[in-house]
């Protein structure tokens, strides 16, 4: 494992547990700081390496999207076992996950996203599942952050099996967006080089959720956790999860 890379877990409040999902070739560590931010508000946290992850590029390939949706939910199963309310929050694909297991899972109380992915425009994407059969990757895709000197702790290449993969989830997420009902924050960036603006508009237009707030990030290109906007997520987030957590102790009163 790199070092860095290792998952986050931070036993704080049975009230109110939060799950956090990082993005394709990342690692927790582009969560961390919003995962200790969240543990120093009194909130239990788990933010899992996905498997593939957070060794060598080459691991990747050997996994799929179901392996990544696998982690995160057995994750969120151990909160749900020690929580009484559990959130799921995620960065581009850990927000495509995050998608998925509130479609699967209606109990979760809520869902913050940022910059989630569920398709692309490059023309490119369209012959992946054939270029990946014989090409193992391309340059990477991590590390887009305005502020100066941070680092993205992630792969120097693009697993394209992987990428196939993670196409295959985007299908099968937007197919069910309309099941989505819980509240959802999304906080995106008005720049992002990775996912295409209308990955969000996408989520916004096609979720069921009736609680809706979206956030445009100014000062931030896509790993915005790691950018300058990021005490606008953390502190966006936290009243988010306590604003849905009252509302939801008021309705069983």
């Amino acid at each position: 494992m790199l070092v860095g890379a290792e998952p986050f877990a931070h036993e704080g409040s049975e009230d109110i547990g939060v799950l956090l999902c990082h993005g394709f070739t990342s690692t927790p560590q582009s969560m961390r700081a919003w995962a200790e931010h969240l543990a120093e508000a009194g909130l239990s946290v788990r933010c899992p390496l996905l498997p593939g992850h957070g060794t060598r590029w080459q691991d990747l390939n050997r996994t799929t999207w179901r392996d990544w949706y696998g982690a995160v939910e057995q994750a969120l199963d151990e909160l749900r076992g020690r929580c009484r309310t559990v959130f799921v929050f995620g960065l581009s694909m850990g927000g495509t996950l995050t998608l998925r297991l509130a479609e699967q899972h209606p109990d979760i109380a809520g869902i913050v996203l940022v910059n989630p992915s569920v398709m692309t425009l490059r023309k490119e994407a369209k012959l992946l599942p054939v270029i990946s059969r014989v090409v193992p990757s391309l340059a990477a895709i991590a590390g887009d952050i305005a502020k100066p000197g941070v680092v993205e702790l992630a792969y120097s290449r693009m697993p394209l099996r992987g990428m196939a993969s993670l196409q295959q989830l985007w299908g099968v997420v937007r197919a069910d967006l309309a099941s989505v009902r819980q509240p959802l924050l999304l906080l995106h960036s008005a720049v992002d080089h990775v996912v295409e603006p209308e990955n969000s508009a996408i989520v916004l237009n096609e979720v069921g959720s009736e609680d809706v707030t979206e956030v445009v990030l100014d000062d931030s290109y896509h790993v915005a956790t790691l950018d300058h906007d990021a005490p606008r997520i953390f502190g966006d987030s936290v009243e988010f999860v306590h604003r849905v957590h009252r509302e939801r102790v008021g309705e069983t009163v």
